[in-house]
């Protein structure tokens, strides 16, 4: 048995679906512990590409159980939109898939007030999905949660008095009428839908962990968007770093055995925000091109830096990462020399550990080395020695300054596509 989290060790995007999808072949159950439909995973299976939002990459795989849990925010249209997107790629989700009866539900309410507040100047470059008013509910103790949602009169009466709490703001979109009509439109037959899935998730993992099944525990986004450790106030409303997985999956927190962080050889971020080590170049337009790097969810272009390591020793730290995978080391080949972030400048001081302050992280400037670059097919590799020797160099010369091992290398976005160098780490053996 194994307790095994992945998580993302920059701004998301990292490749963590490969990954996930990569060690849920030998997994019983994978669970989604946040976020919601504003990320994205996009996993290739042979010559079919799947492009999944809500549901964990584990339902590609017909043994594995997934299950969405309650730190999640789950939009209902989105969800059978979803699961009905992949019935038309040939994956049933039937009896494989659980939504957690505490997650909590994002209405047409919810997406209005986002779009109004990134068009009013006070944006933060969501995706405008309602992820962030949702949470803010949620908080406040006047959410909705799947169990409310399958009960016609509570939910009723709960959209009653949000409508009415929300009504200032939401008066200067549409009147309160029309929204309400909006919310009830079709809700008769998702609540219908999400029935079957509905169940106490908290109490399947458990229940699976006391079997000594494989649990693997998936984060959306990445430790720099974590709501109280990530470049605040341009976050994410939930927490991504491992301490997220326990309070959003149900499960003790002395279950887990083993956290995986997922970096790219290079970093990216979308939307507003500090990003010291990005390259305002043409470099980092040709990666951006060469790396497909657009959002999976929006298709919004990605900002594109160099490897960051005081960002990423920070996400190790907050995370407790065991070990690091890191992804898309087939785009740095044929780009020249290799540019690292190894410290920051700010004021005329050299700055090793990320910075607090929103002015610093804005104004800091990377200190930036340059390693030996490669060129050639990456992607044929199947094994670390298959690999220019430039390309094994940079990976051990990571390992060396992060003090952390890299027992995973993708060379792209194929499952074949994944060099497994040290399968005999700790937990991370159960399922390699």
């Amino acid at each position: 048995m194994s307790i095994l989290v992945v998580v993302g060790a920059q701004w998301g995007d990292e490749g963590k679906g490969k990954i996930v999808h990569f060690l849920a072949r030998k997994a019983q159950y994978v669970a989604r512990y946040q976020g919601g439909n504003n990320a994205g995973h996009t996993v290739v299976v042979g010559k079919k590409r799947y492009a999944l939002h809500l549901i964990p990459s584990g339902i590609l795989l017909k043994q594995t159980k997934n299950v969405i849990g309650s730190g999640v925010v789950l939009s209902p249209s989105a969800f059978r939109e979803e699961v009905l997107g992949l019935e038309k790629q040939g994956i049933s989700s039937r009896k494989r898939l659980f939504v957690s009866l505490g997650a909590h539900v994002i209405l047409p309410y919810h997406i209005l007030l986002d779009g109004l507040r990134e068009d009013s100047g006070r944006g933060i470059g969501t995706t405008k999905r309602g992820i962030g008013p949702c949470y803010e509910d949620k908080v406040a103790r006047i959410g909705i949660r799947v169990c409310d949602y399958l009960e016609p009169e509570i939910f009723k009466k709960l959209v009653a008095q949000n409508l009415k709490i929300r009504s200032a703001e939401l008066a200067r979109l549409k009147p309160l009428s029309s929204i309400e009509k909006e919310v009830f439109s079709d809700y008769a037959s998702l609540r219908n839908f999400i029935k079957p899935y509905a169940k106490d998730t908290s109490l399947l993992l458990s229940q699976a962990i006391e079997r000594k099944e494989n649990v693997l525990l998936e984060s959306a986004q990445g430790a720099m968007l974590d709501l109280d450790f990530g470049t605040y106030p341009f976050v994410t409303s939930s927490s991504p770093i491992a301490g997220g997985a326990a309070t959003g999956s149900g499960i003790s927190p002395s279950a887990i055995e083993f956290v995986l962080g997922v970096s790219k050889a290079y970093t990216t971020r979308v939307g507003l925000g500090p990003f010291p080590s990005e390259m305002e170049s043409k470099r980092g337009d040709y990666l951006r091109e060469k790396g497909h790097e657009y959002g999976t969810t929006t298709g919004r272009p990605r900002r594109i830096g160099s490897l960051d390591l005081v960002q990423l020793r920070h996400a190790i730290r907050i995370s407790g990462i065991n070990a690091l995978a890191v992804t898309k080391l087939d785009t740095l080949s044929g780009t020249g020399p290799i540019e690292v972030c190894v410290a920051y400048k700010w004021k005329g001081k050299t700055i090793s550990d990320f910075p607090w302050s929103r002015k610093i992280q804005q104004e800091a400037r990377p200190v930036v080395i340059r390693l030996p670059g490669f060129s050639g097919d990456l992607g044929s590799a199947r094994h670390f020695s298959d690999l220019p020797k430039a390309a094994q160099n940079y990976i051990l010369w990571i390992e060396k300054k992060l003090k952390i091992s890299i027992p995973t290398v993708s060379v792209g976005p194929d499952l074949r596509q994944t060099i497994l160098r040290d399968s005999s780490l700790d937990a991370l053996s159960s399922f390699v």
